[in-house]
């Protein structure tokens, strides 16, 4: 397909599953960002349809145990047998086939780790009759991710390991009446690629701002593999735009800039003998080539697609500290199951029957010796395991608005609107929302913490503008709702809306240095707290003691020039910590 004409997202989505069914082992799989529906589940038909009947298809429930995952005691024919027997787990059954997980955004990231090392080493270790031993586990990942917020995406581990990462939402995929592709399947391991693909694939991920070897990689994976569809022995230019298509391009992290390359030097004249013999065929030069490749990519980025792949990653990157900002917790009776503990059964705990069952049933045929009189499962009080359930915290975001004459003769009337505009996303999640405004000598919470998008309205609406900027006040004032909304286990979102001009100290009096002074010391302990922060500069430049404000908070800093009320919506799905 010519990038020139521009690339169908459907018809790019069906030729990922005719590829994996072609390599499924080689290409790791696919993550598949779409609710449930008819899309998803075309494609899935698509790919089940294109691998041999024999081949495993496996699904992978979300808070599967490692007994299940990795193998273990098989509970039933332990118990009947009073000995233990071993059962394989769904790594192992999967061989050569396909796992689709359920909800991949859920899966928790020891569970991702596990499945990662299993894909790197080809095998899974069981232990059967007292030994260990090693099953081979060969097998393609199908992660299904349902999330919806930037931050809601499938574990790192894992995306970095699938080749194709496919959008199917609004996509109406073809239809195909795909049969086993088992030619392709047998001319794949024959099909050469040549010397200068490698190079150019590595030169096109490094232009795209992909840091991970594994994505070149498997772009020469995915060109080798449509090369064997389309029955060629030899990986050709469309083959390598396809590849880039599918695998570079949703990878991609930042748009390559043109570079003016020095012209390649003329090669020496030929001997004087040899001046009328015909020059020999040359290979496309390597630098063309990676410079087809990045167009082909770039060609398949939607508008917008850059920025909120930079957003989801920095919502990741605060994610990795979410204990510190409390927006996990582990709890004992509420929540998402995330395993099993021992532990004396109280009232109010939930029993883990299956596991307290496994931990049981090696120690039968013993404990029946001991007592044959007795039940015929004996449990112990060892033997008791209760479930250990974690939940996301609520969030309370706390919106800071510079109500100043400065601001106000700025563009308060929009930042309004981009408030209200989150405070609508805030809603929908379910958040707590808290108004505090600021202007003359002192900050006003115009609206303590409340689910109540009304409310919240409201006191946007009655804002009033005009006067001085007391920025410290207006800080202190979020900080303290922040504290108090951590002592109650929620986790506190602080977003400063302020054109960063303050001119009031703490003690009221005017005066820019001192007001300055007394605003970054009560930036300091938001970021000392590990509250997640966002400041907007809603000034019509951007100013640079509000940069050094977001600084002193460990904010991320938004100037609201460059950012509409949607974008500045996305940046505070990247600032709030994902559950």
């Amino acid at each position: 397909m010519s990038t020139e004409a521009g690339p169908q997202p459907a018809d790019d989505a069906v030729q990922a599953a005719l590829l994996l069914a072609v390599d499924p082992v080689g290409l790791g799989g696919a993550v598949l960002r779409a609710p449930a529906g008819p899309a998803r589940d075309a494609w899935l038909a698509v790919l089940r349809a294109g691998l041999p009947a024999a081949s495993p298809w496996r699904r992978l429930p979300l808070g599967v145990p490692d007994s299940r995952l990795l193998g273990g005691l098989d509970l039933s024919a332990t118990l009947a047998a009073g000995r233990p027997v071993a059962e394989r787990g769904i790594l192992a059954e999967a061989d050569r086939g396909i796992i689709v997980a359920a909800m991949a955004e859920r899966l928790e990231a020891a569970t991702a780790a596990r499945i990662a090392a299993v894909m790197d080493s080809g095998q899974v270790a069981v232990q059967r009759d007292g030994l260990s031993d090693n099953l081979p586990s060969r097998f393609a990942l199908v992660a299904l991710d349902e999330g919806v917020a930037p931050e809601e995406v499938a574990p790192a581990s894992l995306r970095a390991r699938l080749a194709f990462h496919l959008d199917l939402t609004g996509l109406r995929l073809p239809a195909l009446a795909a049969e086993p592709i088992l030619a392709a399947r047998a001319l794949l391991p024959d099909v050469e690629a040549g010397d200068d693909l490698p190079e150019a694939m590595c030169g096109a991920a490094a232009s795209l701002g992909i840091d991970d070897l594994r994505a070149p990689l498997l772009a020469l994976r995915a060109a080798r593999a449509a090369a064997a569809l389309a029955g060629r022995a030899r990986v050709t230019k469309e083959d390598a735009e396809l590849a880039a298509r599918l695998v570079l391009a949703p990878r991609a992290t930042m748009v390559p800039t043109e570079e003016s390359a020095e012209p390649p030097p003329e090669p020496p004249p030929p001997p004087d003998d040899q001046s009328e013999q015909k020059e020999p065929d040359r290979g496309p030069d390597p630098k063309e080539l990676q410079e087809m490749l990045v167009a082909a990519a770039q060609a398949a980025l939607p508008s917008g697609l850059l920025e909120a792949l930079q957003l989801r990653e920095a919502a990741r990157r605060r994610s990795a500290t979410d204990g510190k900002a409390g927006a996990r917790r582990n709890a004992a009776r509420r929540g998402r199951p995330v395993g099993t503990r021992a532990g004396q059964l109280r009232s109010g705990d939930r029993l883990a029957l299956v596991e307290t069952l496994r931990n049981a049933a090696p120690w039968q045929a013993v404990r029946r010796r001991e007592n044959p009189h007795g039940p015929p499962i004996r449990v112990r009080k060892e033997d008791i395991r209760l479930r250990r359930f974690r939940h996301k915290a609520g969030t309370t975001a706390i919106f800071v608005v510079d109500a100043s004459g400065s601001s106000a003769l700025h563009r308060l009337a929009e930042a309004k609107g981009a408030v209200e505009m989150l405070l609508a996303d805030c809603y929908v999640r379910r958040d707590q929302v808290a108004v505090v405004a600021f202007r003359g000598r002192g900050a006003d919470v115009l609206l303590p913490p409340t689910p109540s998008l009304v409310r919240a309205k409201r006191s946007l609406a009655g804002l009033p503008g005009g006067g001085p900027t007391p920025l410290a006040a207006g800080i202190d004032a979020a900080a303290a709702i922040a504290t108090e909304a951590a002592r109650r286990g929620r986790t506190p979102l602080l977003v400063l809306l302020t054109d960063g001009r303050a001119n009031i100290a703490r003690d009221g009096t005017p005066g820019r240095p001192a007001a300055e002074e007394d605003a970054l010391s009560a930036a300091v302990p938001i970021r000392n707290a590990g509250i997640p922060a966002l400041l907007v500069d809603t000034a019509p430049r951007p100013h640079p003691f509000a940069k050094r404000i977001a600084e002193a908070m460990g904010a991320r800093y938004v100037p609201l020039p460059a950012a509409d009320a949607g974008r500045l919506s996305t940046a505070v799905a990247a600032a709030r910590p994902a559950g």
